[in-house]
């Protein structure tokens, strides 16, 4: 099951699955609005806020984060307000 805000994992099999050859121009566009949602949903939220499945669904789409801070964090630091 997929964190609150984040696309459902079934969404993006059901995404895969289907060839682009075979989708509308429609299709095609809400799979790659939803997936950079989901990209940025995963950006921002840190690893230690996430449950273990949305850890793994993130690992196998290539949606993990490198550290644990988020980018609101990463954010914060570089402008000194997290001290």
């Amino acid at each position: 099951m997929a964190d609150s805000g984040r696309q459902s994992f079934t969404d993006k099999m059901g995404a895969s699955a289907k060839p682009d050859s075979q989708k509308s121009m429609t299709e095609q566009l809400s799979d790659t609005a939803k997936g950079a949602y989901d990209s940025m949903a995963s950006s921002m939220q840190p690893e230690s806020e996430k449950s273990y499945t949305q850890k793994a669904g993130d690992a196998m789409s290539g949606n993990s984060n490198e550290s644990s801070q988020s980018m609101s964090d990463k954010a914060k630091n570089a402008t000194g307000m997290n001290n």
